[in-house]
């Protein structure tokens, strides 16, 4: 049978950048190993395949996939699933929508402002905020797996911790752009970090930024993913509001920090990560950024 599906660049707000993410928009009937031979057929580093909620509430279940395995969380399908089936609901009308989504870490409920046909904003609350879920690796192993220095591991009260808001990232500060842009996978030693972690994927980030105005500057690799480079990675921005709030104690209230990714990949994208903090703690965090559909046909499968 033909089954719709769209294409969208998320986290940006233009075609052509961002990371592509492919929407399944009628995944019913489809078994587990259809839909991961899907996620492998696009080759993105996520495909949703959209299902009937549990809720009648909510829009929608989904289903996230990257071209090697299920994802209970994922960031840039969250947001541009949410673009993508407001636009729809919408007509393409201009307009604000509220669009609840049930994923295996929880129900996401999304604020998405629908501004044409094609193209929206959303902002995603966490239904599961950052916590620590493993002791870190030492700096030596670290910097051996990402062909880099001890020395470039580190700044401003940031250290390498794992972290999850339901997917379990390393995340690697370094002292600034020019240590993001020489990290890199190293073959034999990437397993020994791995090991050492049993993290998703690894997330170097450093505050010396492109643009002033943003907080951090970031890559991700997750080859056993089967995603080599993502180019933003919601997920780890997710967990990385536990690591601010450890590292930088903000006062409480709420506020928003910028969160570039992709540029290397000549892929620029934007992760807006708004937090707020109480007593010191962690109590709310979201992910927002902009999405545009670049494409749309039919499987027949």
């Amino acid at each position: 049978m033909a089954r719709a599906y769209r294409i969208l660049d998320v986290f940006t707000d233009r075609a052509l950048a961002g990371n592509p993410l492919a929407v399944v928009l009628d995944a019913g009937g489809l078994t587990d190993a259809t839909m991961q031979a899907v996620a492998a057929e696009f080759n993105l580093s996520e495909t949703v395949f959209v299902l009937p909620p549990a809720d009648p509430e909510h829009r929608a279940r989904l289903r996230i996939f990257t071209p090697s395995r299920e994802l209970p969380f994922a960031g840039h399908p969250t947001v541009g699933s949410a673009v993508c089936l407001a636009a729809l609901d919408r007509l393409g009308e201009a307009g604000e929508a509220v669009v609840t989504l049930e994923e295996q870490v929880g129900a996401v409920r999304c604020r998405v402002s629908v501004t044409s046909v094609r193209t929206g904003i959303a902002s995603c609350r966490l239904p599961a905020l950052s916590q620590r879920v493993a002791s870190a690796p030492a700096p030596e192993v670290v910097a051996g797996g990402l062909g880099l220095s001890p020395a470039d591991i580190g700044f401003d009260g940031h250290g390498v911790g794992v972290w999850s808001a339901g997917v379990p990232f390393l995340l690697v500060p370094v002292g600034g752009r020019d240590a993001v842009r020489r990290a890199r996978v190293v073959p034999e030693a990437w397993a020994r970090l791995r090991g050492a972690t049993q993290a998703s994927g690894v997330f170097v980030y450093s505050s010396d930024c492109e643009d002033p105005a943003h907080q951090f500057h970031a890559r991700m690799f997750a080859p056993d993913l089967g995603v080599a480079e993502d180019p933003a990675t919601g997920a780890a921005v997710a967990a990385l509001a536990g690591q601010i709030v450890e590292a930088e104690t903000p006062r409480d209230g709420s506020r928003a920090y910028v969160v570039e990714q992709g540029f290397e990949m000549g892929r620029p994208s934007l992760i807006r990560l708004e937090l707020t903090v109480e007593a010191g703690s962690l109590r709310r965090a979201a992910l927002a950024g902009a999405a545009v559909v670049v494409a749309e046909g039919q499987l027949h499968i």
